[in-house]
């Protein structure tokens, strides 16, 4: 053998050695549980050099390891910062193939999702102006490579979305969209959800580059995962301002996403109802759009057909309608609404489920007494009350339900519902209780008839309140309406005086003593 194929042989070893170490290294950070022994080993350390490798294949493997390192968790991604081939993977990206491309941009999306501090690295080092450079590239994986980690940054705060949209993410994302790859196009919803959450500027940023009718198009993709992304990103735009809200109505949104609420994929119509919801609570004139582009019908199917936390949105959907007038709160009503509130408030598997049909409750009761009478007679008073009592229920879920009694029962006629309460209710809950008796017994004979035949009036005598306060204001109020001999009898303790007057009762006796008569011989008496 000749010198020079001597040393060729040399270095051909060496790169095949290269290669397999490095393909190696990639399969075992495949498996989260091989990732400590590799980090223990100083893989990064080997790594590192491989990424200024001679062989583009290497480097492009070197940087795929890296990343799926990254991806383990927290610390080996900080692990990944600390070891200084972030600037290394930047300057790269702006020179070397498509292949490498998505390994390094893949490295930059696995180190920013895990904290806005790795993210900001990413940041400092120029890693955004390289991914826009990737957006500029003709393959689409590439793109979507690129488009993720720049979601990855702009999730974790105001600040990390800013500087997105500051060095002109946007105008290429949103070319992105209207790129035929449907993967793509997912990944580019995500990151525009991404951006819009955080503020209203951004949101606007967004909305300043045409996205909200390029993502209101999709919403008829017959892809059920880009379906679920486009919402979320149109949700995450129009809840913050009504004007926004207001431009996904003129991209004609509707009525098409209202039949996402009947869609087959949870997930879809799940996002529909966010995006719904964050729609209607703007203003009345939007929730009344809904309403009659036949919303409601929806809404109640989605809510009787979904259990667990996939129907949250949809009962703050219904109360937010609710809320606005009490012709929509009637619409609410007429539509079937009520029920599934109510069985949410009973059924609910966890509290702030139960908390969120309270509000909605509240909402949709609080407007006259036929409202709240609809309520009322789905028996949601003493649960509302039962709740607010409990030591178990959570803060928020006892709030929501002493705000939503408040409400409703201010409207409330419905005598059987409002006695229900007497026993049970504390003094804070009580008074408007007796509020509504004293309202309406002055005027109704055969309600303060009930009243004293079922025990209520018996049951108001029982209350104890403290002079002064309003509460026994009321109660004066409500006993002023009967006969003060009734009110009497129903007192405490007027039984045992009743029979402590029979038994000191001294009876005025009178004896009448009769004398026997004769008669003489004509037939007269003779005394």
């Amino acid at each position: 053998m000749s010198i020079e194929k001597h040393v060729a042989q040399v270095f051909e070893n060496y790169q095949r050695a290269r290669h397999q170490f490095v393909q190696t290294i990639t399969d075992l950070s495949s498996k989260s549980y091989n990732v400590e022994t590799l980090q223990a080993a100083g893989v990064l350390l080997h790594l590192r050099p491989l990424l200024l490798d001679t062989v583009p294949s290497i480097q492009q493997m070197s940087a795929l390891a890296l990343g799926k390192l990254a991806n383990h968790s927290r610390e080996m991604a900080d692990a990944v910062v600390k070891s200084n081939v972030l600037p290394q993977l930047v300057y790269s990206l702006a020179h070397q193939n498509k292949y490498y491309k998505r390994s390094a941009a893949f490295v930059l999306r696995t180190v920013s999702r895990h904290s806005a501090e790795l993210a900001k690295a990413v940041v400092e080092v120029g890693g955004l102006d390289a991914l826009l450079l990737c957006l500029e590239e003709f393959d689409p994986q590439v793109k979507e490579s690129a488009v993720w980690a720049l979601a990855n940054v702009a999730k974790h705060s105001t600040e990390l979305a800013e500087a997105v949209v500051e060095v002109g993410a946007v105008p290429l994302l949103v070319l992105c969209l209207q790129e035929p790859e449907v993967s793509l196009k997912r990944i580019v919803a995500t990151a525009l959800a991404e951006i819009g959450k955080h503020t209203l500027e951004l949101a606007q940023a967004l909305t300043d580059t045409g996205a909200i009718p390029h993502l209101v198009n999709l919403i008829s993709n017959p892809d059920v995962k880009l379906k679920r992304q486009v919402l979320w990103a149109l949700s995450s735009i129009v809840k913050h301002s009504v004007e926004l809200a207001e431009l996904s109505v003129e991209a004609e949104a509707y009525p098409t996403v209202l039949s996402l609420l009947r869609n087959q994929d949870e997930l879809v119509c799940k996002n529909a109802a966010i995006f719904v919801r964050e729609t209607v609570k703007h203003s009345s004139e939007l929730a009344f759009l809904v309403v009659n582009a036949g919303g409601l019908g929806p809404v109640v199917d989605y809510l009787n057909d979904t259990g667990g936390h996939a129907c949250l949105p949809g009962i703050m959907l219904i109360g937010y309608i609710a809320a606005h007038s009490e012709n929509l709160a009637m619409a609410v009503i007429k539509s079937k609404g009520v029920p599934p509130l109510s069985a949410m408030l009973h059924e609910g598997p966890e509290d702030h489920m139960k908390a969120a049909a309270a509000w909605s409750l509240g909402q949709v009761g609080c407007h006259t007494p036929v409202h709240s009478r609809a309520v009322a007679e789905t028996n949601v008073l003493p649960k509302l009350l039962e709740l607010f009592l409990d030591p178990d229920s959570s803060c928020d879920l006892k709030e929501k339900c002493k705000r939503s009694l408040k409400m409703i029962l201010q409207k409330c006629t419905v005598f059987p519902a409002l006695e229900s309460l007497l026993h049970l209710a504390p003094p804070n809950i009580l008074k408007y209780v007796m509020a509504q008796f004293s309202k309406v017994l002055p005027h109704d004979p055969e309600a303060r008839r009930l009243f004293v035949t079922s025990g209520g009036l018996k049951k108001v005598q029982l209350i104890k309140a403290e002079p002064g306060s309003l509460l026994q204001e009321h109660i004066h109020a409500v006993n002023s309406c009967f006969p003060e001999e009734i009110v009497r009898y129903y007192s405490p303790g007027y039984p045992e005086e009743l029979l402590q007057r029979v038994e000191n009762y001294q009876p005025n006796l009178v004896t009448n003593v009769l004398e026997p008569t004769v008669n003489d011989e004509d037939g007269h008496k003779i005394r």
